[in-house]
């Protein structure tokens, strides 16, 4: 735990340091510098299957957690390598990257960043913005692309269903709204979001399928697709945190629950 707790404290200071806040808005550069050492929602499905691992066995080798209460959705970071260049572990060298077809979303992006309003209601509009880099050989690349020309070349558009669904979670204002998560609601987005082998045993490995009326459509692709178990499992979160109906319990259970609190019928 104290490793996590390590990182956790580092990623708090910085994100909660009244200078962060009082600076006004971070260059695009410094933004990108946050951002480049999280994963993203598809990054851990994509990454674990490409290096023949289970969810919590990747989590465990490649990723850093910083778990707080403070925190209002759970955050993955990649573990660099321990060298003074902290290099990117999937790295090999002289070969490059071990995981190309499957490499990070940033990785996809870079040397183009994005910036995003904070929701959807905002008035603000998602811009493109240009990373000159030296490392980056493709900034010396005589090719001119458009954005979407890059973004379609790049396949992000697959990465932004899933991260679609969980931005509308996490930028819900009844979730900065109810104050402090519990530890289980924050392990519940956890496991949706990052551990979907985990969630996998819990939905099939526990009464979980059984107290809830779900097609059997959807049971099959949950069952071996990750990236449909990931969307139903932003449907529970929904159910569980604000009771919104994108579940349906079995009314045998909806009776035997009211039975037990001794509600009638």
């Amino acid at each position: 735990v104290a490793d996590y707790d390590r990182a956790g404290r580092s990623f708090q200071a910085i994100v909660q340091d009244k200078r962060l806040s009082g600076q006004g808005e971070l260059t695009p550069e410094a933004l990108d510098m946050l951002f480049m050492v999280c994963y993203d929602l598809d990054d851990i499905i994509r990454l674990k299957k490409a290096v023949g691992m289970s969810s919590e066995d990747f989590l465990d080798r490649y990723c850093v957690i910083p778990f707080s209460r403070k925190l209002k959705y759970p955050i993955v970071l990649l573990k660099m390598a321990d060298d003074p260049e902290l290099t990117c572990p999937f790295l090999k060298p002289g070969e490059g990257c071990g995981v190309y077809k499957d490499r990070p979303w940033a990785c996809r992006m870079f040397p183009v960043g994005r910036a995003a309003p904070p929701s959807e209601e905002s008035q603000e509009k998602t811009f493109y913005f240009m990373m000159r880099d030296e490392i980056c050989e493709g900034v010396r690349s005589p090719q001119a692309w458009t954005i979407a020309q890059w973004l379609d070349d790049q396949g992000v558009a697959d990465y932004d269903r899933a991260g679609r669904s969980f931005q509308a979670i996490v930028q819900d204002k009844r979730l900065s709204g109810q104050g402090e998560l519990t530890p289980e609601a924050l392990d519940m987005l956890f496991m949706v979001c990052y551990d979907l082998d985990r969630f996998s045993r819990f939905v099939f490995g526990t009464k979980f399928a059984d107290m809830f009326e779900i097609p059997d459509t959807v049971i099959e692709a949950i069952r071996t697709d990750d990236e449909a178990l990931m969307e139903f499992g932003f449907q529970w979160i929904r159910f569980a945190l604000w009771r919104e109906p994108t579940l349906k319990v079995r009314e045998e259970v909806a009776q035997a629950y009211r039975a037990k609190a001794g509600v009638p019928r």
